[in-house]
């Protein structure tokens, strides 16, 4: 990405956007242009500054971030929360958040998150028309102004990435389409699939390990959720895995 994405940060202490002041002084792919201590300065700041990306905390006087988050929805920046209180990220990512950082936020981090941030703009940039429909026994992706089909045997796993989701499939290929995981559970079958974090859903037959709170898919170790855990336990035991 060429040009730096724009940056407001918006926070009630002074002390937490000096902090953010200096992580996006180290990251040349962001710029910062502003800063705001509240949600009503920051939608001021939104409309005459125009931001890609907005840092955000969640416990502020007032309206708080993720009552911000839900006023600015039909804006065209994305939303980093940054917090000290790591409780709400079920919700942020309701919200459709690109990420959640908890304060502390260390600089390597942060560098993960503007990884995150680059990619999901170039992605919004080309590929606004993706979409997903879901068919017996396969998916069609529109993508590049073709529809691709993929068979849910070559689904390894679906991985949440704001309002896209990543379906990855043999040879650590991902497809990228604009999609839900909500609409993604809905519509793939629950004897194939199962959803076991908020970020996740994957395939049952291509679980290869559950080791503490991670399985283990095409060999990439995926977080089990809290509230996902007991019913994929179950499954587990239903379908006699050997583990």
């Amino acid at each position: 990405m060429d040009t730096p994405l724009k940056c407001l940060c918006v926070d009630d202490e002074p002390l937490a956007l000096e902090v953010m002041r200096a992580l996006i002084a180290g990251q040349p792919a962001l710029k910062l242009i502003s800063t705001a201590a509240n949600a009503l300065e920051a939608m001021e700041k939104i409309r005459q500054e125009k931001p890609d990306l907005i840092f955000c905390d969640i416990n502020m006087p007032g309206t708080n971030g993720l009552d911000f988050a839900r006023a600015i929805a039909d804006q065209e920046c994305a939303i980093i929360f940054t917090t000290a209180h790591p409780e709400y990220a079920v919700e942020a990512f309701e919200l459709e958040a690109l990420d959640y950082l908890t304060k502390p936020v260390s600089p390597d981090r942060f560098a993960k998150s503007v990884q995150k941030a680059q990619e999901y703009f170039e992605l919004r940039r080309g590929k606004k028309d993706d979409k997903v429909e879901l068919e017996e026994g396969h998916i069609f992706v529109k993508t590049d102004a073709r529809l691709l089909k993929i068979s849910y045997s070559d689904i390894h796993y679906v991985e949440a990435f704001a309002d896209y989701v990543k379906i990855w499939i043999p040879g650590e290929k991902r497809i990228v389409t604009l999609q839900t995981m909500k609409k993604m559970e809905q519509g793939l079958p629950a004897d194939k699939f199962i959803r076991i974090h908020r970020s996740y859903i994957v395939s049952i037959e291509k679980i290869e390990a559950v080791a503490g709170n991670n399985v283990v898919v095409a060999g990439k170790s995926l977080p089990i959720g809290k509230n996902y855990r007991d019913t994929f336990l179950e499954l587990i035991s239903s379908r006699r895995i050997g583990i």
